[in-house]
């Protein structure tokens, strides 16, 4: 048997702090109003001089010295985003060209906040079927872009960082590596999260129809309200039903983890840490009583990095192995939910 295993893990943050206040003052609300409905303390945020692609690389290359690796090593570059500098070319390629690699295979793959389960599906799938022995797997995101700086739902969430894995093949009947991993979409939920692909006024811009009630602001963070301002073709920004989007995430989390754990069976007690997309405090909260899991055993990075999106589980990753929260033979699970709806769910031995 072979199994795609965990071999080095990476993280990069901007430089630039924001703390809650800046925010709030902006938004004209009290202090504690944001970290006491998403947990949120405080973001990394790109400044000037910084790029996705310096976060996603530097992630990549901690990544490559924790396996031990050169970037020689990399079959494969897979990087999941919903916000390069580019269209095209891809992120992964920009990477590939920071890293000095040849002509390794490298291409980006969009699943928003579920992005990286989707890009270590395609590191598991490309590995156990023999085609690639060492994959490059980034999740890198500045969705602190994307985010109207007066939007209550989505100003406090967002922050930017990157992170990355190298996955190799191990081969054996006791090998370890990922023992089950899942993907799941709900596309006629798409409405509830989104975010369009040309600024206003661009060629060729989509005039796909939002429905009026699906993107409703909200004088809640990360909760909807009844304001449906912001849904036009020419409106740039992210746009979220919070009330939704809680909703959807808990469901199809708990579900989606159920089976992946029943898959590779293991029962959720025997899960040493879970380490799940840091979208919002009570979202993460809600999903692991549901599952039973407790708190002890979950990772949670929220407070200091905000979301941020496909970045969040190897971020999170790579700050739980720093704390010793991981050792050879842990049992560890990863899940997420992602605009699209998009959701994806992975359990591996360490």
């Amino acid at each position: 048997m072979t199994r795609a295993r965990f071999v080095g893990v990476g993280a990069a943050l901007p430089a630039r702090v924001v703390g809650n206040a800046e925010i709030e003052d902006r938004l004209g609300v009290e202090r504690g109003w944001i970290e006491s409905r998403t947990g949120v303390r405080e973001r990394r945020m790109l400044g000037p001089g910084e790029s996705l692609v310096d976060l996603a690389t530097e992630a990549a290359g901690r990544a490559l010295d924790v396996a031990g690796l050169p970037p020689s090593a990399i079959d494969l570059v897979v990087t999941a985003t919903t916000s390069g500098p580019f269209l095209f070319p891809s992120l992964a390629c920009l990477v590939h060209e920071r890293l000095g690699l040849s002509s390794q295979p490298a291409f980006d793959v969009a699943a928003a906040c579920a992005g990286f389960p989707h890009a270590v599906s395609v590191a598991d799938q490309a590995i156990r079927c023999g085609d690639h022995r060492t994959v490059l797997a980034i999740g890198a995101d500045r969705l602190s872009a994307l985010c109207e700086p007066l939007d209550r739902v989505t100003a406090p969430l967002f922050g930017d960082g990157a992170g990355a894995v190298v996955l190799r093949a191990e081969t054996g009947p006791d090998a370890a590596g990922i023992l089950a991993l899942r993907l799941r979409a709900l596309g006629a939920q798409w409405p509830i999260l989104f975010a369009r692909s040309c600024p206003p006024g661009a060629a060729g811009r989509d005039s796909v129809a939002v429905p009026a009630a699906a993107a409703a602001r909200s004088g809640e963070a990360g909760e909807a309200g009844a304001d449906a301002t912001g849904t036009g073709p020419d409106d740039p920004w992210l746009r979220m039903r919070g009330a939704d989007v809680f909703r959807v995430a808990v469901e199809h989390l708990v579900a989606l983890t159920r089976e992946v754990l029943s898959s590779a069976g293991i029962a959720p007690a025997d899960v040493d840490l879970l380490v799940p997309h840091q979208a919002n405090l009570r979202i993460v909260r809600s999903m692991v009583s549901q599952l039973g899991i407790d708190e002890g055993r979950v990772a949670v990075n929220l407070d200091r990095c905000g979301n941020t999106s496909a970045a969040s589980i190897p971020i999170a990753l790579a700050d739980a192995l720093a704390a010793g929260r991981i050792a050879p033979g842990s049992v560890v699970a990863m899940n997420a939910v992602g605009g699209g709806i998009t959701a994806g769910a992975l359990v591996s031995r360490w």
